[in-house]
């Protein structure tokens, strides 16, 4: 069955969000077409302002609407510690953990088969490493073969940095996950990366 092309446009643009199928993207159009016509507007104008009123902090690289962002405006935060990030996304993960140290966030993902490691700005981690004072540089990058890579590139880029401590995140079983279920890769990771109690 064919839709007004209106709704088709919206539910084509709507399939491009991570995580919405087409059954999903056509029920939240036909929901958006009996939204009051002020709440559809509101949506519209909310969407507009989001591309034209949010762009990465200068200092650290969240995403903000004011420079610099509310983060690096926090003096409670320990500015000897830096956790560097792939995406801005990752802060929120980040912040419910309880870390309160500063970011660096690259707004890039990096992989191995796209070759764009050459672009990642190891001189403006320099420099924020330097504007900090930082004695740590957590790389907090995803665990997979091209983050490992990543993280392997920046560290041997840093190793200049003599009072620099360069650490990795752990990987490991997740809390409450069952030895059973575990992957082999996963459980090896756990196991080199144990500690004593």
């Amino acid at each position: 069955m064919r839709l007004a092309i209106p709704i088709e446009k919206l539910i084509d643009q709507l399939v491009l969000l991570p995580g919405i199928g087409p059954k999903t993207a056509q029920r939240l159009a036909l929901h958006i077409l009996k939204y009051p016509e002020g709440n559809a507007l509101a949506l519209a104008q909310a969407i507009i302002d989001l591309r034209s009123q949010v762009f990465p902090c200068k200092r650290c690289g969240f995403l903000t609407d004011v420079q610099p962002c509310a983060i690096c405006r926090d003096d409670n935060r320990n500015h000897r510690i830096v956790c560097l990030l792939e995406e801005s996304s990752n802060v929120i993960a980040m912040e419910k953990s309880g870390y309160k140290g500063e970011y660096h966030i690259l707004n890039q993902h990096f992989q191995l088969m796209g070759g764009n490691l050459h672009e990642l700005s190891i001189e403006q981690l320099r420099l924020r490493l330097d504007e900090t004072g930082a004695a740590e540089l957590i790389v907090a990058i995803s665990p997979d073969i091209d983050g490992d890579i990543l993280a392997r590139y920046i560290a041997e880029a840093l190793k200049d940095k003599t009072n620099l401590r360069i650490t990795r995140l752990a990987h490991g079983l997740p809390v409450g996950g069952d030895i059973e279920y575990t992957d082999e890769i996963t459980l090896k990771k756990a196991l080199e990366g144990r500690k004593e109690i």
